[in-house]
């Protein structure tokens, strides 16, 4: 951390993708809410859609569009069953994937669950300026992913380099 450099705080939205939770038995989502509003962030928006591709699309697509919105993290629906598509609905938004997240991610979860590390699609990529973080539905992943992946890369003061000091670059031709 740089003591150099102020904190700069981001508005963020979360979305959790289920067929079953609601906001009062949303863990997953407030475990989020939570964390990025104790690291100094903004819960820019909150929602919850249903396992659908296109619902997830809509919504997400509503805050890339949205110049307010610097962040949006997802959880749930990144699982390899039928239902689970939040990968496939949040690729063909994304300009670039940032494939070093899911990576490091499976990594991460792989000291904690073994093997069923494999079973998580967990990404990230940047649309229109907008940086999407895409978790299991866990509340243990969002904590992992918060706290070890996220939270760092989401603070100016990080050193040697962050993604905050990229946002004004995110959008050049």
């Amino acid at each position: 951390m740089s003591q150099e450099r102020s904190f700069i705080p981001l508005n963020i939205a979360v979305l959790t993708v289920s067929d079953t939770r609601q906001i009062d038995n949303d863990t997953s989502g407030q475990t989020l809410v939570d964390r990025l509003e104790a690291a100094g962030h903004r819960t820019h928006a909150r929602r919850i859609v249903k396992d659908d591709k296109y619902a997830i699309r809509a919504v997400v697509s509503a805050w890339i569009a949205a110049p307010e919105v610097q962040v949006i993290i997802s959880t749930g629906g990144t699982g390899l069953t039928g239902r689970d598509g939040t990968p496939e609905a949040m690729r063909p938004l994304l300009d670039k994937e940032i494939e070093g997240f899911g990576e490091l991610f499976r990594v991460l979860s792989f000291n904690d669950i073994g093997t069923s590390s494999l079973q998580s699609r967990a990404t990230a990529g940047v649309a229109n300026g907008t940086y999407i973080f895409v978790l299991p539905g866990s509340s243990g992943a969002c904590k992992d992913g918060w706290d070890k992946l996220i939270q760092a890369q989401l603070d100016y003061r990080t050193q040697p380099c962050n993604m905050v000091e990229l946002m004004p670059r995110l959008l050049e031709k």
